[in-house]
């Protein structure tokens, strides 16, 4: 159980008609409004005392409109504490300019950036010299990135941070391992061998929806969050929702109780930095 209060480090928040962002295109649960006042509705019997805004892949010219519209948020609700950006890392060194507007919009909320590259047909995407160089540099902004990736790109992953070990990491869902097929390698042997590298820590966010939207159960999730659990340490894994994305597969509530379930038997000092601690040290939150 958590100790008190927790801190989501996976909240997303839209409005499609204000940013452009296609993938909801065709969605008709995910392409409506879910703004603050959704979240304190969805959120409701669980104590949300602080939670981090992740980009939600809109348009790329949308990148700095969407950072200025979540800092924007942070005047309405406290509770936003920090903010993980979109910025076009694969330009290298021209992504300098980028990153020097972001930074200006709001210092003390802008913690990170993620350039989701789940999608990228290449699974080596990420190693392209430029990228690797747009990655580096955010260690001169005091910037994390948050890897989003699916369980067949790990292989890069793995050298991608190895390149750069000045810059902190977080690996969004556990890296999107292969639930619906009961795929556990060689995601788990990657995941293994990710922990080993001292600057990557692991979200336990996205799991439901990796798995049958329909049909999943305890038991087919906590093999994954505790095969995560046992190898990052208590020290290296935090939660996240991953609200509202996480609506394909089930509700905010039902995310909480199971993954109570799977947690239960850490110990307190585990548990709450699972639920808060490591999430407000990897983010620097308040």
């Amino acid at each position: 159980m958590p100790l008190r209060a927790i801190v989501d480090a996976h909240v997303h928040l839209w409005n499609p008609e204000y940013l452009r962002i296609r993938w909801l295109d065709g969605n008709d649960l995910l392409n409506q409004t879910y703004a603050l006042e959704e979240y304190r509705t969805h959120t409701a019997g669980v104590n949300v005392a602080a939670f981090v805004y992740v980009q939600v892949d809109a348009e790329p010219a949308y990148g700095l409109i969407e950072a200025k519209w979540a800092a924007d948020r942070a005047k309405e609700d406290s509770r936003l504490q920090g903010i993980v950006a979109y910025a076009p890392l694969e330009y290298g060194e021209r992504t300098r300019a980028y990153l020097d507007a972001l930074v200006q919009i709001e210092p003390n909320l802008i913690k990170g950036v993620r350039r989701i590259l789940q999608d990228e047909a290449d699974p080596a995407f990420c190693l392209q010299p430029d990228f690797i160089k747009g990655v580096q540099l955010l260690a001169e902004y005091k910037l994390s990135f948050d890897i989003c990736v699916n369980h067949r790109q790990l292989e890069a992953v793995i050298e991608l941070v190895r390149q750069c070990p000045n810059v902190n990491f977080m690996l969004d869902h556990m890296g999107k391992p292969g639930i619906a097929q009961n795929l556990r390698e060689p995601w788990g042997e990657q995941i293994r061998q990710l922990a080993k590298l001292p600057n990557v820590m692991c979200k336990v966010s996205g799991v439901i929806t990796e798995a049958d939207h329909q049909k999943w159960n305890i038991n087919d999730i906590s093999p994954y969050i505790e095969h995560v659990l046992g190898t990052f340490g208590q020290d290296r894994v935090v939660f996240g929702s991953d609200w509202p994305v996480m609506l394909l597969a089930g509700n905010y509530q039902s995310w909480f109780q199971t993954l109570q379930e799977i947690t239960h038997a850490l110990s307190k000092v585990a548990n709450q930095k699972f639920w808060a601690d490591n999430a407000r040290r990897f983010y620097r939150l308040p």
